[in-house]
């Protein structure tokens, strides 16, 4: 704890009203790739407590349309619509078109698995996660948009990066300094949706976090 409070992500976090460090880390990628634009649908998979989906919104503006997805409840933002379920769920998919009202034109996922200690488990459970950002991306996205997703290192990695560059044209690593330099996390940008190639249903994770 005191670990955490000495960061200097999380004072700043605490200095800009964002609800979580992990708002940095999205800032930081979207000063380098310009993700978010006024007017852009975006959905924020894995949002609460809704640190990224405050940056969304506020890159967005009032002509964009922000939707964050979690399994865990999420105190509400203004102008951001809050569905609470699994994003492999069909259904959900569907309530989260109505509250955009069409496709999506960024996909969020900072999604990571509840960790049990067990490497193998772990990395599946991440694994897992990712494919489910992708099958939601499958269905939702528009043919030109993107894909911003959480993975982590392991035995696995390579499978979910060639999974990736099978959907996408672009996909570019991406290691922001907000993110602890003990943690095995990247995030994976991506670009230009090959619909054709994404799979369309997933079976859902086990205990998202």
């Amino acid at each position: 704890m005191r670990r955490h409070l000495r960061d200097p992500y999380v004072k700043q976090a605490l200095h800009s009203g964002y609800r979580s460090r992990a708002a940095f880390k999205l800032i930081e990628i979207d000063r380098r790739d310009r993700l978010l634009r006024p007017g852009l649908a975006v959905v924020d998979l894995g949002a609460a407590p809704g640190g990224w989906s405050q940056v969304a919104k506020e890159r967005v503006g009032s002509a964009g349309r922000v939707v964050a997805v979690d399994a865990a409840a999420m105190e509400a933002l203004p102008g951001v619509v809050f569905i609470r379920g699994d994003a492999g769920d069909l259904e959900l998919r569907r309530a989260v078109r109505a509250a955009l009202g069409g496709s999506a034109d960024l996909v969020l996922s900072d999604m990571a698995p509840n960790l049990t200690g067990v490497a193998a488990a772990d990395e599946a459970r991440s694994q897992a996660l990712v494919s489910v950002a992708l099958a939601f991306a499958g269905d939702m996205l528009k043919p030109e948009g993107c894909m911003l997703v959480k993975l982590f290192h392991g035995s696995g990695l390579d499978a979910v990066i060639r999974a990736l560059r099978g959907a996408f044209r672009e996909v570019a690593m991406r290691k922001p300094a907000a993110s602890r330099s003990r943690s095995g996390e990247v995030y994976v940008l991506c670009r230009g949706l090959a619909a054709d190639r994404v799979p369309s249903a997933v079976s859902s994770p086990v205990g998202c976090g």
